[in-house]
């Protein structure tokens, strides 16, 4: 079992520019591709952006693409994503989940608990 790790968040001003890291303390996840959603009140829980397991391939939602930036760092066990040009709509619980895949097949899937960013106006 992988533990996923968010941090980062809180109240942060339109416009701002915070960085959340998403991390697997003890636990290798460099084989893992790693994804971000977020939910934010009353609503669906959405997706935001991915990046495979070496990094060399990333995508983002359409509601994100330019402002937010997903990456990796696999020696520190961490994925992180830099978000730019915030907007109150950016306000959302954030979650990191990492997906195990043998092929095509998804062979385990992890979750962390989520961290909130509130974006003021």
């Amino acid at each position: 079992q992988v533990q996923l790790v968010e941090s980062g968040g809180g109240l942060v001003q339109a416009g701002g520019s915070p960085k959340l890291p998403c991390a697997a303390p003890g636990r290798t996840f460099s084989t893992l591709s790693v994804r971000w959603f977020r939910q934010a009140p009353g609503k669906e829980r959405e997706f935001v952006a991915r990046i495979n397991w070496s990094g060399g391939t990333t995508y983002n939602s359409d509601s994100v693409k330019g402002r937010f930036t997903i990456s990796r760092d696999n020696a520190k066990n961490t994925v992180y994503l830099q978000m730019n040009s915030l907007k109150p709509e950016d306000t959302a619980v954030y979650y990191c989940n990492g997906v195990l895949y043998s092929g095509i097949s998804v062979v385990d899937e992890y979750w962390g608990q989520g961290t909130q960013v509130t974006v003021s106006s």
